[in-house]
């Protein structure tokens, strides 16, 4: 399972990062980031530009959401908590008690002394 989790979050980093740099690329009648990089009226892919890269925004907008999800049900049936549990339990039983002249790690301690 390590694997595949492994494989889902490097292909949901690329996606995220493809998706950005599509959103950031397109033009919005020439208020964009697209005119940073060209500006003027010159299509990079053609004279249907604008609509690859809205297909191809919502392609990357559509993986984006089926990675998230499928992350979310891999991530889903991992226990992390039962490694924290054991670590808490073990620092209760060495720590020493209130009774014993330890504080309780109240701040009310530190106010009536």
């Amino acid at each position: 399972m390590g694997i595949v989790r492994t494989v889902l979050l490097v292909a949901f980093v690329i996606v995220c990062v493809l998706l950005v740099l599509l959103v950031l690329i397109q033009r919005e009648d020439s208020n964009g980031m697209g005119g940073v990089f060209g500006g003027g009226q010159s299509a990079a892919f053609g004279s249907h530009s604008a609509s690859v890269l809205t297909k191809t925004t919502g392609v990357l907008a559509a993986m984006f959401f089926v990675f998230a999800f499928l992350i979310a049900l891999v991530n889903k049936g991992v226990d992390r908590t039962g490694d924290l549990g054991k670590a808490a339990a073990e620092i209760q039983e060495t720590a020493p008690t209130v009774g014993e002249g330890a504080s309780s790690g109240s701040w009310l301690d530190d106010v009536a002394e």
